[in-house]
């Protein structure tokens, strides 16, 4: 790997102009982008699956797991990011926790390692269910479908080659065509429901002989799916280095999301299956346009889909502003390819990041099928970034002072413990041929790493000075 620097900071080639982000996002902003990249395509499509799954009413307690994982883990995120406000998110707080010059080198480089497949894998998976939606409008042949989604990571790419000042306001401005989006139907099905919302909540309560052993054996590969829909409560920690107040802001986004989110899906559950009964929901491929339709009709139903694209294409532009912070922060500390920490010379944001994973999803987004994207996205993830994040903060926590970290998360190590149990659950839930892959990309990483480091007389190789 290139290392050419320039002075003052590592990493850096020498021909790039600004060396540092500007911190010009505030609490409104930092939880706009966190909700537009939660909710995306990724509840419209999932919320099917979850039926199937589960096979009965009780699906909506998988929303309900997924909430209150998403909860424990922001207490770990919290206090990292509040800690260490820096672009990567948890490329630093991996880096820090097991020590910069041995351990820690090794982590940080795998969650770049990955980052590099599974970030593309997630503006894929939003590509994909966007062309998904966009053949109710228009019915699509396969080959469409492919080139329809292509389309939208490229025009993401496109409105983000601009300055954070801007991307900030296009943010907001996303924000509102989520909560519009998602009110209207909420709104709609619970004044229209011809299932009362407490019979469906009564429903969800009560054992059904159909399916007796969903607690056992569906909740868990059914809340990966949902899992999937609150991804992105964190992303404002990839966006550390550039949000005002760091101490503050950080962890109030992240938990105004995740609470703010989670009473609007399970509204929205509440509501669909109010106006169109489980058992015919499962099977629906455009379920919020059928709900919409059967309401108002078809012309209504054509501009619910249109607000849902919109909404859908939000996330995809939200997820890539993230993770494109992540190559670049690694770069910039001098343990990736240099090229990844130029930013641009007038509108100082990481385009070769941006560009080279906008141009992986592209490419995914041609390849692969969205339920198999959705279960290998998490597969990936879990155990070097979720699991290993709470183990490195479990360690950071007995080498430093608590009043090191401007966010302490209450009764601690209690949401540590249960974090790693509930990540660890989740992986297992994903399958075997899914967790072999994921410990697959770990162990390629491992590889690469070794290599590289061999290369540049790096730990393990060579040991640094004490």
């Amino acid at each position: 790997m290139a290392n050419s620097t320039a002075p003052g900071h590592p990493g850096v080639p020498s021909d790039s102009t600004p060396t540092a982000l500007p911190r010009r996002l505030g609490l409104l902003q930092g939880t706009a982008l966190n909700m537009i990249d939660m909710v995306g395509i990724g509840p419209f499509v999932v919320l099917p699956l979850v039926i199937q799954i589960i096979g009965g009413p009780q699906f909506i307690w998988a929303w309900v797991l997924g909430a209150v994982v998403s909860f424990i883990d922001a207490f770990i995120w919290a206090e990292l990011g509040a800690a260490y406000p820096l672009a990567g998110g948890s490329y630093n707080f991996l880096k820090i926790a097991y020590g910069e010059q041995r351990w820690g080198r090794l982590f940080s480089f795998l969650y770049v390692w990955q980052t590099l497949i599974q970030a593309p894998l997630v503006v894929a998976s939003g590509a994909i269910g966007f062309a998904q939606y966009f053949s109710y409008l228009v019915p699509l042949d396969p080959w469409q479908q492919k080139a329809v989604s292509g389309t939208a990571v490229l025009f993401v790419i496109l409105l983000l080659y601009r300055k954070i000042d801007d991307i900030g306001r296009i943010g907001m401005v996303f924000w509102g065509a989520v909560l519009l989006t998602l009110s209207w139907i909420i709104i709609g099905g619970l004044t229209h429901a011809e299932i009362p919302v407490g019979q469906t909540l009564a429903a969800a309560l009560e054992p059904s002989p159909a399916n007796g052993d969903w607690w056992a054996a569906g909740l868990g590969a059914a809340s990966v799916k949902t899992i999937y829909c609150y991804l992105g409560y964190y992303n404002v920690c990839h966006l550390g280095s550039e949000i005002r107040k760091p101490g503050r802001n950080i962890p109030l986004s992240m938990f105004i999301s995740i609470a703010g989110i989670a009473v609007l899906y399970l509204l929205l559950n509440i509501s669909v299956v109010g106006v169109i009964p489980w058992q015919e929901a499962k099977e629906s491929k455009f379920i919020v346009s059928s709900v919409i339709e059967r309401i108002y009709g078809v012309k209504a139903a054509q501009i619910a889909t249109g607000m849902v694209l919109v909404v859908a294409f939000s996330s995809l532009f939200a997820v890539l502003l993230g993770y494109s912070r992540v190559p670049y922060a690694a770069a910039a500390d001098g343990q990736f390819f240099s090229i990844f920490a130029r930013l641009h010379p007038t509108r100082q944001f990481p385009y070769i990041s941006l560009l080279f994973l906008g141009g992986l999803a592209f490419i995914f987004s041609l390849l692969f099928r969205l339920g198999d994207v959705i279960t290998a996205i998490l597969a990936m993830r879990i155990v070097i970034q979720f699991i290993g994040q709470a183990v490195g903060l479990w360690i950071l926590r007995s080498r430093k002072k608590a009043t090191s970290f401007p966010f302490r998360m209450p009764i601690y190590p209690v949401p540590i413990v249960l974090a790693i149990g509930v990540w660890a659950f989740i992986f297992v839930s994903t399958g075997l041929s899914f967790m072999l892959s994921g410990l697959t990309v770990i162990g390629l990483g491992v590889i690469a790493y070794l290599v590289s480091s061999r290369v540049r007389q790096q730990w393990p190789f060579h040991t640094p000075r004490p």
